[in-house]
This record gives structure tokens, sequence and C-alpha cells, in this order.
């Protein structure tokens, strides 16, 4: 009901705006106004005495007089007088509300405890809400204002969503100037239901909204968020502006992971993995708001400047490399073309430079040039003020000529008021336009970084060469047995060990003695490290000493160690010391760990090793689950990546070794929950191969379970089945993995055009990257995904797939769609029924009530199977599809 809510909300036949005023000045009044601005009559309700404020005044209507089927109730009232008259919505059984009044958590325990009471009468009623504290909501074209924002705006393709009011106002303000457009334009407010991911949702199912820009301050329901941001962004940009870049979360942090793995960091982690693109200023928002409500998005990067002045282009230039980029070089052709009648001392490249005496006539030739150039995802036009150029018929053949193109096409008219006319003819025109060429070249990257991450989304990550197995009883008895705190080093060492990470071989000993016994057991030369579990920085402490190569230095360092750990730190309980082999000059140092982030559940960190691993900063952050594409997404975001693939005489690491590392480091964060920190720091690599030398583990005590605790739903191996086919085989059934991608394409390259046309409705020779990225990359909170296995073959890379089965859910969360094939040699096998089956049983535990699809009247095998499984069989009137629907948990 949720999004059928908010549908309604979104498109209101009936309001009632609770707490209108005939009073000029007041919200109320401002409300009722907007509303019939737009030829919206609304209700305007009766006062009701009983909801009069402290002060006297009359400040509410009941809604009981009401007519059943209000779509929209507007409450613009003392906030403390809403729970009543929620509670009346809720029995007029009204679709949603906005509340605009404040007072609320953002006072304290006073207005939290109304908010709450608020919530539980609208979630048991199933009435939506937006608000409290914001401004409303607006569609331009739809001519509603429901708020009490005093202008409507353009209407346009850009959904606009603010916690703000001001940023809401600021924008509309700035908007209007520019001759922006608006498909929505959302004043969210403290969030009480209505959050962040029901708009993404709510907006990446409306054709109208073609991109989503997004003021955000905090999240809740933070998975939510992650679903629908990743299944959105994949269809349309999200343009994110994200307040509070303040690293003041992670003083309190007692590692390298957490001293470095601050709050905004996490935020920008899970927004790089969400596909959506994040800026820094509301000019940066703005900027591209602008650029996505006018231009078509850039295909990629490359940029032709076109200027009449040799600065303004090298400042464009500049800002290209700023973000790592260059200026897309000229082709042969262009050259020869532009040299044919621009004068001889123009620049011969890109930035195209023609000049300060450049005319209308010059500008227009060398934009056809550029046009006519295959190599360009845009072109930046731009004029500074010359005393020969004249800025409007420049701008007149600009809007002229701009129109239709494939590709963005943008101009900065630097020169302010003496511009001003010109300017106008281009946001008339739908050119977008900018005060410096800085501010031009960062709204474009910024577009062009959306379609760089979808051309990721599309990339199919590789298989392990080696099955990966987990010893997850052993670590769970040795979780079991922690206390709150950090884990002794033995039996941190042993749950990684447990979960397959390379551990070096460790002997721990409480005195001088058993430090002799060790070392000889363990092989000379070996370290010496303190072992406290109140001191976490070891050197720091003068705790670890280094190729100790008999008895004399393993006395000597054991002497030293603990002078040196009393004068550090003199009240640290000393538990004594561990024993390793040395490793002598190994080729990188590297740092692996993980830490709980309060919002995004746990967070993974990679990075330089070592004793400089605060110093240089050079390490980046990932969120469970992971892939060995993600894994090395991961790496490629730091520095020392450029030295761990090699350089000169220096050979590289085995990277497929530091991406199982990171997998099998997500799969423990996934399974214990507990985890609230892990090091392993530093990570030597010698020879290619890694080992983690000093782990240390925190464990905090927690009643989340396992994978409730992640923001991104983890594989689900508990549905994983075996079933056996009518012949007798053994099937394996599992859901769909990222890396299946090359089973997929397998299976559809055996389907008959028979086949294919049932399951597609139509004719397909290939499965096109896009298709195959939606079929393999599957968000399991969102879709139930499983395939049928040969198991008869032991290694994964010989795998073969029969068939598969899904159910998509549908926005409001009780209904999905279900498809199935299956490979034409092993139909009517009950393969298809064995997995459509399966999935139905999943579907019923997640609570979905009915699951339906549609079959082609000519495919008698899919509904011969669907009567077999109780489905109801209807034929859609005046079409030849027939209708499949079953209700579940009868």
């Amino acid at each position: 009901m949720g999004q059928y809510h908010l549908e309604n909300m979104f498109n209101p036949r009936h309001i009632a705006v609770v707490g209108a005023s005939e009073k000029k000045g007041t919200i109320g009044r401002a409300l009722m106004e907007n509303l019939m601005q737009g030829g919206f009559t609304g209700t305007i309700l009766p006062v009701n005495p009983r909801y009069r404020s402290l002060h006297g005044h009359e400040c509410v209507a009941s809604v009981c007089d009401l007519d059943s089927g209000v779509d929209l109730a507007i409450i613009a009232t003392p906030i403390h007088t809403a729970i009543d008259v929620v509670t009346e919505c809720v029995e007029k059984k009204v679709c949603g509300a906005i509340i605009i009044s404040a007072g609320g958590r953002e006072v304290g325990a006073s207005g939290r405890q109304i908010e709450d009471r608020i919530q539980k009468i609208a979630y048991r009623g199933g009435l939506r809400i937006l608000g409290p504290n914001c401004m409303g909501l607006i569609r331009p074209a739809k001519s509603l204002n429901a708020g009490f924002a005093s202008d409507m705006p353009l209407a346009g393709n850009l959904a606009f969503v603010s916690q703000s009011g001001a940023i809401c106002g600021a924008i509309l303000g700035m908007a209007a100037g520019e001759h922006m457009g608006f498909s929505h334009f959302v004043s969210i407010g403290s969030m009480l239901d209505i959050d962040f991911g029901d708009m993404i949702d709510y907006l990446g199912n409306d054709p109208t909204a073609k991109s989503i820009l997004l003021y955000i301050e905090n999240l809740t329901h933070v998975r939510k968020f992650m679903s629908a941001a990743r299944a959105v962004s994949r269809v349309k940009p999200i343009i994110v502006l994200k307040s509070g870049r303040s690293p003041a979360g992670a003083k309190a942090a007692a590692s390298h992971t957490g001293a470095m793995a601050g709050e905004d960091a996490v935020y920008d982690a899970a927004f790089k993995r969400a596909g959506i693109v994040r800026v820094a200023s509301i000019e940066e928002l703005f900027d591209c708001a602008e650029l996505m409500a006018k231009q078509p998005r850039p295909r990629g990067p490359r940029l032709a400047i076109l200027t009449n002045g040799g600065g303004p282009g090298v400042m464009a230039a500049d800002t290209l490399a700023q973000y790592g980029e260059t200026p897309e070089p000229l082709a042969p052709e262009s050259v020869k073309a532009l040299d044919a009648f621009l004068p001889p001392f123009w620049s011969r490249g890109n930035p195209v430079d023609i000049l300060g005496d450049a005319t209308a006539d010059r500008y227009a030739r060398a934009l056809k040039v550029c046009f006519d150039s295959e190599n360009l995802d845009g072109v930046l036009v731009i004029l500074a003020p010359q005393a020969i150029t004249d800025p409007f018929p420049v701008a007149e053949m600009l809007a002229a000529a701009a129109g239709g193109r494939k590709y963005p096409v943008f101009a900065c008219w630097m020169g302010g008021k003496s511009v001003e006319k010109a300017i106008a003819v281009l946001n008339e025109a739908g050119i977008p336009t900018y005060d410096t060429p800085e501010r031009a070249v960062r709204a474009f990257l910024y577009m062009a970084e959306y379609t760089a991450n979808l051309e990721i989304l599309l990339e199919v990550p590789p298989r392990m060469t080696r099955r990966m197995a987990f010893d997850e009883k052993t670590a769970e008895s040795l979780m079991a047995g922690a206390t709150e705190g950090f884990m002794p080093q033995t039996d941190a060492m042993e749950v990684l060990t447990a979960y397959g990470l390379p551990v070096i071989r460790t002997k721990i000993a409480g005195t001088k003695a058993q430090a002799l016994r060790a070392a000889e057991e363990t092989g000379f030369p070996v370290v010496m490290k303190l072992l406290s579990s109140d001191i976490t920085h070891k050197t720091d402490a003068g705790g670890v000493c280094l190729d100790l190569r008999c008895k004399e230095d393993i006395s000597r360092a054991y002497d030293g160690i603990m002078s040196s750990a009393a004068k550090y730190a003199p009240h640290a309980a000393i538990e004594g010391v561990s024993l390793q082999p040395y490793f002598s000059s190994p080729d990188f140092e590297i740092l692996m760990g993980a830490r709980h982030d309060p919002s995004f559940g746990p967070v993974i960190l990679f990075g330089m090793g070592g004793i400089f691993t605060e110093v240089l900063h050079d390490s980046a952050l990932g969120l469970p689950p992971m892939n060995r594409l993600l894994a090395l997404r991961l790496m490629q975001q730091t520095k020392v990546y450029t030295l761990l693939k090699g350089y000169r005489n220096q050979p590289g690491a085995d990277m497929e070794k530091l991406e199982e590392m990171i997998i099998r480091l997500s799969q423990l964060l996934i399974d214990f929950p507990q985890i609230a920190e892990l090091d392993m720091n530093p990570v030597l690599i010698k020879d290619g191969s890694p080992v983690a030398v000093d782990a240390r583990i925190r464990i905090t005590p927690t009643q989340v379970p396992s994978s409730f605790h992640l923001v991104i739903g983890p594989y689900p191996e508990e549905d994983e089945s075996h079933m056996l086919s009518t012949d007798g085989r053994q099937i394996f059934i599992r859901p769909v993995k990222p890396e299946d991608a090359p089973l997929f394409t397998a299976l559809f390259k055996k389907l008959t055009p028979t086949t294919i046309y049932y399951r597609f409705f139509g004719m397909l020779k290939v499965l096109p990257p896009q298709m195959l990225a939606r079929f393999t990359q599957i968000d399991y909170d969102r879709e139930i995904a499983l395939v049928a296995l040969v198991e008869e073959e032991e290694t994964a890379q010989t795998e073969r797939m029969l068939g598969v089965a899904r159910i998509i859910r549908e926005p409001d969360g009780t209904t999905g769609e279900f498809s199935v094939v299956v490979g034409d040699e092993w139909q009517g096998k009950g393969i298809g029924f064995g997995l459509l089956e399966k999935c139905l049983a999943i579907a019923e535990k997640q609570g979905l009530k009915t699951v339906h699809g549609i079959a082609l009247a000519e495919n008698r095998n899919m509904i011969m199977m669907g009567k077999k499984m109780g489905f109801e069989i209807k034929r859609n009137p005046g079409t030849h599809d027939i209708n499949l629907i079953i209700h579940l948990g009868n």
C-alpha cells in the first residue's frame, strides 16, 4: 500500500487543508492560496474547538465531517494537535498527509514523543506522512503547490528532494533565474515516515522524473535507501549533496581502521557503491541540476572547449586536469577544417581559441566543426568580453545551432551585467549558462562520472579460480568466549585462520623463559612484539623488535619491551610478547581492516600499511558483501595499488590473492555482527603472496542477527537446496550470483527461438550487456532469483545452468511478478516447477501475498504448469496474453 498511497499523494484529486485560515500572513492562508492558484479548491474545514491552541487561537479543524476519498491532507497546526488530526485521517482512510508543523524531534525529547505517537497511529492505519517540519510538495506539471512556497516553478524533468526548507527556497530562486523546471519539488522535513528511500523508489518509477537531486543531512532506514538507490541509479542519475563533512566521528576510535574510517568517508563509499554522484556544494548541486534539466547526458568525458580568449580556455583545461581528464585532442580533419577559415594564430588544438575578434559567424563555423567531429561527448562555448565580439548575436547563433544534439552543449558567458541579455537568450533556449569555466567543466564532469558509473555496473565480476571454504564453527566458538573489548591476539589470529585469511605463525610467551623457548621452536630470525590489549600502537610504545637472531637478542628484546611499555603506559595490562618468523625486506606493507559504522554497519578498509598508515592517509572504504570486481575497485582507489601492480624491476602482488583476502574478510563481517573493529596491519607481501603479521579484533555484544546489520543484502545461502529431476538427475538450486553472467549467456545460446519468444515476448539474438547485468546483479532485498545447475562436475568453472526463475517485488511490498525459463533439452523434467515452487516458498516467507505473471496463450507448457501449481488462469481482455495469479499464505 505504501507506494500506492504515495502515488495518490503526488497526484491528488481531493485535498483537505487542516488549519486553513482566512487571516493574511498565516501558513494556512498561503496553503489555500497556492492550491487555488493551481485550480485545486481544497476543503477549508470548520474549526473544532477542542483543537484550539493553548493561546486560544483558532488553529485546526476536524476531519470528521469529510467524505471518504480524500487523497491528501495538509496539516498546518501546532504539532501537539496533529496526533488527533492524524487519528481522524486514519479513520477516514485518507491516503497521505503533509505535516507542515515544526516542533518535533528537533526540539528534544518532548517533540520526539509526539512524533513517535503520530508514527504509530499512521503506521497502523496505513497513512503515509511527509514531514513534519517541511515546506510540502510541488508538482508543476499538475499545477499542484501543496506547500507554502510562494511561487510555482516551471515544469521540467528534474526531481528535487531536500531535508532543508531553506535549501528548497534557495534552489527555487536560482531555478527561476535560469528558466529551469522540475517534475517534483519535495521538502521531506524530519522524515517521520516518508524518507529518501521511499522518494527514490517513487521517482524511479515515475517517467516524468528523468533525473533526481537530493540534499541530505542524515539518512534513516539506510538499507532501504541503498536498495532503492542501487536500483534507480541504473536508469536515471541521482546527484547528492550531503552536508556535514565532519571527521568528529573518528576521534573515539581505538585502532588504525577506526581512526581512518570517518563518517563522511563512509557516506562517500556508500554513494559510490549505489552509483550515486556526490557533489560538494550548493553551487555544484545547482550547476548539475541545470545541465541535467536542459541537456542530454554525456557519453563520456571527451570535451571540446571553444573560446574567444586564451585565459578562460586554460582555466577550463586546468579544471579538467584537476579531475584527471584532459581536453579531447582534435581529429586531423577537424584541424584542417578549422584552418580553412580561422586566423593563422588560432590555437590549433583543444581548447579551440578562435581569438578575441571572433564574430558570431566565426563562432558558428567553429561550432559546426565541433559538431561534425565524432570523437566528442560535449561542447563548452566560452565568451569573454571583448571590444569586437558582441555577446548577443553569438548567443542567438548558439541558441539556434545547439538544439537537438545528442550530447550536452553548454555555455560560459563571462562579463556580468554586460552579458545579461545574451544569457537570457541562452536560458530561454535551454542552454545551461555558467559564469566561470570551472563551474561549467565541473558540472559536465559530474555527469560524465554518472556515465562511467553505469559502465562499471555492467562489468561482470570474474570467478575465483579456487573454491573458498569457511570454518564458521571454529570462529563462532572463539567469538562466544570473547568478552566486550579486544580479543586476545591468539584468538583473533585463529578467527582469521578459520576464515582462510593468511596469517603468520605466532607463538605467545608470558615470561622471558617462554620467549626463549618459543624463539627456538619458531626458528631464528624472529620478531618480538608486545602483547597488550590496552596498547594499540605497539611501535609507539617501543613494543616491536625485529630480526632477532640469537638467545641474547631475545633476552635483550624482552627486557627492553617490558621497560618501554611500562614507561609508555604505566597502568596498561601486559600479557607478554608474541614471536613470529622475521620477514626481511617485504615488497609491500598494506592494511586491511574493518569497523562497524552506526549507520552503514560493517565497513571494509584497504590501504597503505605499516607505521605510516595514519601519516600518508592512503586508504579506501567499501561495503560488504564483496566480490572480485568490487575488491579490485576498492584497491584501485588507493595510491598503493599502483605499486602493487609492479613497477620497474619490482614484481607486483598476486592480485587474486588480495581480492580473495578482501572477500574472506567481507564474509567474516557478514557472519559476525559483533565485530566492532578489526585490524590486520601490517599485511606483508613477499614474492607476491600476502600474510597478516598482526591482527586485532574488538567485540561489542549485539542482539542484531547476521545479515540484518548490513545495508546491502548478502547472498542468501539459506535459499540453497537440491532436487531430483523426473529422470533422476541431481540438481542444485541456488540464488543467482553476479559471477553467473557466463552461465546465463551459455544457457541463452542453447534456447530455441520459440523458447526465447515465450520468455521475452519477442526475438533476441543475444543478451545485451544491460540485460545481462540486470539478470545477474541481484538485490536480494528486492528480488528472488534462483538458478538450477547440474552438479556432476566438481569445480565451479564447469557448472551448467539448466534454468532460472525469479520473482520481482513490486513497489507495494506485497505483490511480485514471476518469470521462468528452462533450457529446451531440460524441459518436461520438473525443473521449472521445482524452481518456481522454491521461489514461491521464499516469497511467502518474505511476506508477499500475491504473485502473478503473464504467458502467451500458445505457451501451453507454462499454462499447464501454472494450473498444476494452483495459479488462477485468466485471459487479458482484448489480448492473447494469459494472466497467472496465485495468492500466498492461504
